[in-house]
């Protein structure tokens, strides 16, 4: 399948979801709904509440006054560009009619649908969560929040985004820049090895005689081939992967040395960027949404939670079948989550819909590839539909990876269009 008729595919798909979204609502009274968390998932509910449902009173609990976007933060790491590029303030959802809380969440109650914040209590008729990820400190001995301002994770975009970027240009030529991978699931699974890429991008210019190294803890993971081939071709001899099989697994670390250990091997790093295993948002796992497990089960048609009627979780802290924690799963989401809440506050049956998702990876800035997977509910789990001719094809010609790499910019100015206006 080539290039431009995946696009196609893409557009017809999303074509095929706006025209499932766009009926307005009569409500006869006004529905509060309360969302947590402002990213993609959040930003892009309250949008899409106001948009098709202006009686519908939505207020957005979010700490941060801006949101500083995951995707595209590798580049900020290679020096591609600034943070700002990156950042996004709430002006917009707010002139778009939602009611913004910068405070952090005190207490929430599932069953009351109750919100305390900023000094406040407020009651919702419906409640949404999508909180994001926390990171388990102890999955890796040594790790802590104090052990990440030696060994940033940075998969929380913002000052450990800026922290590693400063560490990377203080590296000397021929250092060595460590990279750990967690167990699965985790926020962005093609995240580390697009890290691992643009970081050669800026080595080969800056400091060539540097090495990256990847310790994952699977044997596999997503884009493989096509990012195995990128790095043959573009930084030969330069990052090396070493899957958790062959003692890639991450056991311990020495923030003072940055000694990074597995179960066989030590490595001296010059660099680290430890990414410890993660869970639901604090948030949600405060309220019990999880239930103990981490994530939290959904009802795969809505995304209400499982344990809690009105109350629904979308993005990173979901449960979400075969479904991806990503940007564009979150925004996906948002809008089900958002019509099957539409559907209850007019009294309407809501069917399920078919779910994408779409995920550019980014060699150089202009070399990427791309996958793109279909969704629907089938077995009361989010499973995946598209069996093959998902990804961009190693035969892609140079062109076609530029073409890849515009898509993906595009795709990025659409989506944070799309949540903050």
């Amino acid at each position: 399948m080539s290039a431009l008729s995946r696009r196609r595919m893409i557009a017809s798909s999303l074509s095929a979801w706006a025209s499932l979204s766009v009926r307005r609502v009569q409500a006869a009274a006004l529905a509060r709904v309360g969302i947590i968390g402002g990213g993609f998932g959040g930003a892009s509910l309250a949008r899409y509440l106001r948009r098709h449902a202006p009686q519908v009173s939505v207020t957005l609990f979010e700490r941060d006054t801006q949101f500083v976007t995951c995707p595209f933060s590798n580049g900020v790491i290679a020096g591609l560009y600034p943070l700002e590029k990156v950042s996004f303030g709430y002006e917009g959802l707010r002139a778009a009619g939602v009611e913004v809380v910068h405070a952090e969440v005190a207490h929430l109650d599932p069953v009351r649908k109750t919100v305390q914040a900023g000094g406040r209590r407020r009651d919702f008729d419906f409640l949404v969560l999508s909180p994001g990820v926390d990171m388990v400190w102890d999955s890796i001995e040594g790790y802590s929040v104090q052990a990440a301002e030696r060994l940033p994770h940075a998969w929380k975009a913002g000052s450990q985004t800026v922290l590693l970027r400063r560490q990377l240009e203080a590296m000397p030529d021929g250092g060595l820049f460590v990279i750990a991978i967690p167990p699965m699931p985790y926020r962005c699974p093609p995240g580390p090895y697009e890290r691992a890429s643009l970081v050669a991008h800026y080595f080969k210019q800056a400091k060539p005689k540097s090495k990256i190294v990847l310790l994952d803890s699977s044997d596999a993971f997503i884009k493989q081939e096509l990012f195995m081939q990128a790095w043959q071709r573009l930084y030969p001899g330069m990052i090396e992967w070493v899957p958790g099989s062959r003692s890639g697994r991450v056991m311990r670390v020495d923030p003072r040395s940055r000694k990074i250990s597995t179960g066989f091997d030590d490595y001296a790093a010059t660099v680290a960027n430890i990414i410890p295993a993660q869970r639901a948002g604090k948030v949600a796992i405060d309220a019990g949404l999880d239930q103990g497990t981490g994530y939290c089960a959904i009802d795969p048609a809505t995304f209400e939670s499982a344990h809690h009627r009105g109350v629904y979780v979308i993005g990173d802290a979901a449960i979400a079948g075969e479904m991806p924690k990503s940007g564009f799963s979150a925004n996906n989401q948002a809008k089900v989550c958002g019509r099957a809440i539409l559907c209850a506050v007019m009294g309407q049956r809501f069917e399920a819909t078919k779910l994408l998702n779409i995920c550019y990876s980014l060699a150089t800035p202009d070399y990427a590839f791309s996958i793109v997977d279909g969704f629907e509910v089938r077995n009361e789990s989010i499973q995946l539909t598209f069996a093959d001719r998902r990804t961009t094809p190693l035969e892609a010609s140079a062109e076609e990876h530029r073409l890849e790499a515009e898509s993906a910019r595009s795709w990025y100015a659409n989506i944070t269009a799309d949540m903050f206006g």
